[in-house]
This record gives structure tokens, C-alpha cells and sequence, in this order.
């Protein structure tokens, strides 16, 4: 039977400055700002939608940039490290570029068979970047960064738990996810395995909460088809007792929205329309866009967000 769910939709995150946001992102990490809108359940924040040349289904990274927003902590309960996939043999090229935009940045490690590096953003949120040459999907670049490094999209999710029996249970019962392997303490599912699609669960033996703020992520967005699959997902998490929204309208998707049983905010969302609807291709990005029913208060809302723009020349 053809799975519902087919791997990671979205990630997202809470951070600080907007220009620092969109500076590190596209600037650094050369991902495009496919969208300028707002924070659908908090109007007066941006949401800032990094992906590849469209915002394709598992490469898009949103953030809720926060204007002074304090630093969160990573802990039980979070996606702790978001990882992006890169051509295999590019890792040496990014621990140039981080360290040459004074970035702290781990060895190269080795995880699963796979060779990778870990650092943290300006806002101290986990960033990993895992080199494979599994991965066919196209690159994305400003032209700062050469299209043979350039970040593919998601690799996978690390969540931190306090336990893990109930949420693979979860994945592998109810979400389409199978089991795949552990290896020093880290356990490892997907649904067909291969990047984009990659879920680890490690488990925090401190026990202590992550509190979340700036540098944290807020909620991990699971990919389904359409409309229709999304509501038989809503039907068999639903039935099997978890809590679950109603269909929420994000405009470039529809969302429902539930806890896992270790405290981490999951979402399900559509692979359609997407981000192409109200900006033509070529120029995503470049405005801000709103919900319709946002558009009568765009003064207002304007005047409240603080002017970002994109200075990718910045960063050669």
C-alpha cells in the first residue's frame, strides 16, 4: 500500500534578529528565501521560509525570527539537530567556509556509515550537514557557494526524548516509519531510508527539559501527498488517541498539528500547492506576502516588521 507519509515536510524554528536570520541562511549556507510572510498565529512576526530554487517538500527550513528574543536550551522534548544533506567529498569545503565566518565547527564524524560535521547557527540552534552520494536531488545556490557543495535539502531530524518506546511506536505504527538501526545509543528510522526522510531518536539521560526560545526548533513538519491523505493520517492518529488540530490553511500547504508522546510538536502537512502560487518563480521571495485575510491590516503589519534584505554579495 502506498504510504501516506513519505518523509520530512518542513522544519521550524524560533530565532532572533530577521536580518541576522535570512543573513546566515542565504548568505552562509546559500539556501534561497523562497518566502517573506508572517507568523500565521502571531501576525506582528515575520515566518521565513529557506529551501532550494522552488521550496521544495524536504528542503525547506522556516524560521519565526524573534527581535530580542533570549537563547533557548536544548533538552528533552526537541528536535535537537536539524541535518541538511551535501554532495559527498564537500564537507572540507564547509569547514573552510563556517570557519572562515568565525564558526565554531565539529572534526568530521562518522555516523551510520556516513561522513559528517555539526555546528550551531547565530542563534546556538543545532546545524549538521551530512555528506552522501545518495541524494539526487539539485542543489540550490546564490552563486556564493559552488552548486557541487551546495546543501541538497534535509538529510534528517535528530530528537532528543526521555524515552523512546512510545514515539517509535508512533513512527512505526501510525506515520509510515520502520526501524532502520542503532548505533552508540542513537536510534534510526525512515520511510524509505534515504535522505530527506531520516528520523533519529536519542535519548537525554539528564532528563531536563529544552526550554524553547531563540535557537530552538519549534515543530518538525512530516510530508503527505494532498487533502485526502492528510485527512486519513488526522483519521489513524485520531483513532489511536492522539490529539490532533483541525486542518489548519498555510496558504503554500494545509497542516494538522499534534504532540508525540515525548513532548516534541509534530506536524503533517500537504505536498500542495506550494510557494509558487502567490510569486512567481523567478522572484519568490523578494516580497512580502500575506493571507488574504491578513491583507487589510498590510500597513499595519508592515509597519510592525523590521526592513530585512538580502545580502548574499556579502558572502563570496
Amino acid at each position: 500500500m502506498k504510504p501516506l507519509i513519505t518523509g520530512i515536510h518542513h522544519i521550524t524554528a524560533i530565532a532572533g534578529n530577521p536580518q541576522a536570520n535570512i543573513d546566515f541562511y542565504t548568505g552562509i549556507l546559500g539556501l534561497r528565501l523562497v518566502k517573506k510572510t508572517i507568523n500565521f498565529d502571531a501576525p506582528g512576526v515575520y515566518h521565513f521560509y529557506f529551501g532550494d530554487e522552488l521550496g521544495r517538500p524536504g528542503t525547506v527550513f522556516t524560521t519565526f525570527p524573534f527581535t530580542g528574543a533570549r537563547k533557548g536550551t536544548k533538552g528533552a522534548g526537541e528536535v535537537t539537530y536539524t541535518a541538511f544533506s551535501v554532495p559527498a567529498g564537500s564537507l572540507d569545503y564547509w569547514i573552510d567556509r563556517l570557519k572562515k565566518y568565525g564558526i565554531p565547527v565539529s572534526d568530521i564524524l562518522t555516523r551510520f556509515g556516513a561522513q559528517l560535521i555539526r555546528f550551531e547557527d547565530h542563534d546556538s540552534m543545532g546545524i549538521e550537514l551530512v555528506a552522501n552520494d545518495q541524494d539526487d536531488r539539485t542543489g540550490w545556490s546564490y552563486g556564493q557557494v559552488p552548486i557541487e557543495h551546495s546543501i541538497k535539502g534535509f538529510y534528517g531530524a535528530t530528537l532528543s526524548l526521555r524515552a523512546k518506546d512510545l514515539t517509535e511506536k508512533l513512527l512505526t505504527e501510525h506515520m509510515d516509519y520502520h526501524f532502520i538501526g542503532e548505533e552508540n545509543g542513537r536510534f534510526r528510522y525512515g520511510t524509505a531510508g534515504k535522505p530527506g526522510d531520516i528520523v533519529d531518536i536519542v535519548i537525554d539521560k539528564s532528563g531536563n527539559r529544552g526550554l524553547q526560545s531563540a535557537g530552538t526548533v519549534h515543530h518538525i513538519a512530516f510530508r503527505t501527498e494532498n487533502a485526502a491523505s492528510q485527512l486519513q493520517v488526522q483519521e489513524i492518529l485520531m483513532r489511536n488517541g492522539y490529539q490532533v488540530t483541525e486542518v489548519k490553511d498555510r496558504n503554500y500547504f494545509t497542516s494538522i498539528y499534534f504532540r508525540e508522546p515525548g513532548g516534541v510538536l509534530f506536524e503533517v502537512a500537504t505536498d500542495e500547492p506550494g510557494f509558487a502560487i502567490d510569486e512567481d518563480e523567478a522572484h519568490l521571495g523578494e516580497l512580502i506576502k500575506l493571507p488574504k485575510w491578513a491583507e487589510p491590516n498590510r500597513a499595519k503589519l508592515e509597519e510592525s516588521l523590521a526592513p530585512v534584505k538580502l545580502n548574499v554579495e556579502d558572502y563570496d
